[in-house]
């Protein structure tokens, strides 16, 4: 039986003008809307370019599916041409035993999903294995076989029922190659389109970068497309694997953001999401004390490029009860006693020495940063407590980095170059004795993808920007070389001779760069070859060769000085919360630069 209330509700919609009605059924709507997220992505539907492969029997017409489609499927059975089709009938099946299958390429890489739209056949729905592959070897791999592939954060290899004359949209994952195999036997099935789902978010690149070398403009380019397909609901690390936000890991992302796209909610609304998912005094990601250090760091940078205070302000209580506990980590002795997980990258995991080193560089910075933030949150006490914690770690550190020198670790071995970098950063080592001894040591050997933009940032703290530049395109370019249409979780130059390409079947006697190497979480197929944290040699293009330097939070004052290295000229565009600045460098005759600078009102241009 209805309640009082109801009556009373009831009696008074009754009474009364509809208005009433249609303004509750409003606001009810209202709220309901508000109870809802909208999707901050686009869907784009994509046809594949290129049939890699298909089973030496049972299938006819593969290359039916580059066509572009429309997502529409139709009765016209008496047009064979329209349809690939797989058939298992009357015991046909490859020599090798392989299901009739069909490989393509969408292309370069991509997150999202895959739609199949089907033909006319008989025998209900059919079922079809699918695999999706960063690489043409993982696509054509099994889960748990050589290599190691896995279906860990997304379903990459399932089975499916495909209707007759419908149409399936399956699938969430990374992904440039798909194969589909015939999983049942004696049956036919009619594919009419394959098409790709790109989901991403649809946002301009309002950062460009243009310079006389081609290469160095596929690698910034190929740096904003890693991290641009990254920008998902979160700022993740990974779209195939690790599909999770990585606050170490999102330090370089934030950098790219910054410079290719300027503000995008992303980062704001990923920094809050890590905050308030890990309440003090938990460590960030479990157990991550360094990722802690690194969620405010990436609260600086993005304060420097964006400048909003209020923003700010909404961490402050979290940022000033952070460095407190990071200052309750310092011993007697100045030393960092961070505990939880020790971390700086997975390369230099084993350097027990290396990570001492990089750890205390870490505190310092914090300590460094602690004071910047405690200036703008107006706290006299605390800017105090981190000088003075800044001051003791500083003491302390030759000592750290010494012991890290003696230990006889050669400069391009895992852990070097990350604890030499840091050191240099933080500004507890000579940064031309760093690079001479450490960084720039056998160039892009012992560089890691995360790592590598603070190793390039501590060349350029020593003013080895040519030294930079050879090792962007010998190092991020090399995964170029290599198919690569997006930046690995991690690459190692010692990899390269006798590898084949992701983008082909590997031949007998080469190496399959995917699925032979990789290492700790990265082993083989489960190796993410799209890793927004290997983005940084983009970033450091935008700042350093276009010269781009933030003076001032929110980018009001910047000064422009342009290293051009061994290049002719550059020229691009940097996003501020102002508009854009618009820069194009030019070498002269005599060994000179000429620059013409554009800055929107709102920045001032510093000498």
């Amino acid at each position: 039986m209805p309640g009082q209330h109801d009556l009373t509700l009831k009696f008074y919609m009754t009474k009364f003008h509809p208005f009433l009605i249609s303004t509750v059924l409003l606001l009810c709507e209202i709220s309901l809307l508000n109870a809802q997220e909208r999707d901050p992505r686009s869907r784009t539907y994509i046809s594949p370019v290129r049939v890699v492969w298909q089973s030496d029997a049972g299938v006819r017409l593969a290359d039916v599916l580059l066509k572009p489609g429309n997502g529409q499927a139709y009765c016209n059975n008496d047009t064979p041409a329209s349809y690939c089709i797989l058939s298992s009938e009357n015991g046909v099946s490859s020599e090798n035993g392989a299901a009739p299958g069909v490989l393509l390429d969408f292309g370069k890489e991509l997150h999202g999903g895959l739609q199949i739209v089907t033909g006319w056949f008989p025998g209900g729905p059919v079922q079809v294995r699918v695999r999706y592959g960063e690489s043409v070897s993982e696509a054509m791999s099994d889960v748990g076989g050589k290599g190691g592939a896995t279906n860990d954060h997304a379903m990459r290899d399932q089975v499916i029922s495909l209707p007759m004359m419908g149409v399936v949209e399956i699938g969430n994952s990374g992904y440039r190659f798909v194969r589909i195999d015939l999983a049942e036997p004696g049956r036919t099935v009619k594919i009419k389109e394959v098409r790709a789902i790109s989901i991403m978010r649809d946002l301009e690149y309002a950062g460009t970068f243009r310079c006389s070398d081609e290469r160095l403009n596929r690698i910034w380019e190929t740096g904003a497309y890693t991290v641009h397909l990254c920008m998902q609901n979160f700022l993740i690390e990974g779209i195939k694997r690790d599909r999770l936000v990585w606050m170490g890991d999102s330090y370089p992302e934030v950098m790219t953001v910054a410079s290719v796209f300027g503000y995008n909610e992303v980062v704001p609304k990923t920094l809050d999401w890590m905050r308030d998912t890990t309440p003090l005094p938990n460590w960030m990601n479990g157990e991550f004390s360094s990722y802690s250090i690194w969620w405010m760091l990436c609260h600086q940078a993005w304060y420097r490029h964006i400048g909003d205070k209020d923003y700010l302000l909404g961490s402050k209580e979290y940022i000033t009860g952070l460095l407190r506990q990071l200052i309750e980590k310092i011993g007697p002795d100045g030393r960092e006693r961070l505990d939880g997980m020790r971390f700086l990258d997975w390369p230099s995991q084993e350097n027990e020495l290396a990570k001492n080193a990089g750890l205390q560089a870490l505190m310092v910075w914090a300590m460094q940063a602690g004071q910047e933030f405690a200036s703008i949150f107006d706290d006299a006490a605390l800017a105090a407590d981190c000088a003075d914690a800044e001051k003791r770690l500083s003491k302390a550190a030759p000592k750290i980095y010494k012991e890290f020198l003696k230990s006889g670790v050669a400069p391009d071995a895992p852990g070097s170059k990350q604890a030499a970098s840091l050191m240099t950063l933080a500004g507890l080592t000579d940064a031309k004795k760093a690079d001479r001894d450490i960084l720039s040591v056998n160039g892009g050997h012992g560089f890691s993808t995360f790592y590598g933009y603070l190793m390039l940032e501590a060349m350029a703290r020593a003013g080895d920007w040519q030294g930079a530049l050879d090792i962007i395109r010998s190092y991020w370019g090399a995964m170029l070389d290599l198919g690569a249409t997006t930046f690995w979780e991690d690459f190692n130059l010692d990899w390269l001779p006798d590898a084949a390409g992701i983008d082909e079947l590997v031949p007998e006697g080469r190496k399959d760069i995917h699925g032979d190497f990789g290492a700790y979480c990265y082993q083989g197929f489960r190796h993410s070859l799209c890793h927004g944290w290997a983005s940084g040699s983009t970033a450091w293009l935008s700042h350093h060769v276009l010269g781009v330097e933030i003076v001032e939070p929110g980018c009001a004052k910047v000064r422009i000085t342009p290293h051009l290295g061994d290049l002719d000229w550059a020229e691009g565009i940097f996003p501020t919360p102002y508009g854009r600045i618009h820069v194009r460098h030019e070498r002269q005759p005599d060994g000179s630069v000429r620059s013409d600078i554009s800055v929107p009102d709102g920045v001032e241009l510093c000498k």
